[in-house]
């Protein structure tokens, strides 16, 4: 049930709209970079289990949303220092390496360099309070991550 309630929160934040941003004169469709960041969030847990499962081929879809997210973060926020996701350009290069090797051990590695570079971006940014880590529970309980 805890689960459930922390799924259904997650999922609200990152699918709110971005009214503040509305009410500020800000562009109503771009998304607020929390929500990016949020979202990212959810694909981090969902490529950690992927790839622990060995199912390559969802571990590659979740890398090329995360990519998908930093590009966005990039595009709707060139100004902000907290939107240069270049840090992040060689963790997820090995981890798409790991990912066409097919190799566990390369792809945990490359996981924990990522999240590294997730923590040391949050910290440069002031906001070290916000520290990710590798999942050790998932909230999709209604998803396989199991390959096919």
């Amino acid at each position: 049930m805890r689960r459930c309630v922390i799924l259904v929160a997650a999922l609200l934040a990152v699918l709110a709209p971005a009214r503040a941003e509305d009410a500020a004169g800000g562009a109503p469709n771009r998304p607020r970079l929390g929500d990016i960041m949020g979202a990212t969030q959810l694909r981090h847990l969902k490529l950690w289990y992927a790839g622990k499962e060995k199912n390559w081929g969802l571990a590659a879809y979740e890398l090329g949303q995360i990519k998908d997210s930093f590009q966005d973060a990039m595009t709707f926020y060139p100004g902000l220092p907290v939107a240069d996701m270049t840090p992040m350009a060689k963790p997820a290069t090995d981890i798409e390496a790991a990912i066409k090797a097919k190799d566990g051990a390369r792809f945990a590695t490359a996981f924990d360099a990522l999240t590294g570079a997730c923590n040391a971006c949050h910290q440069a940014q002031g906001l070290g309070f916000i520290a990710i880590k590798i999942p050790t529970a998932s909230p999709f309980s209604n998803q396989s991550f199991a390959p096919r």
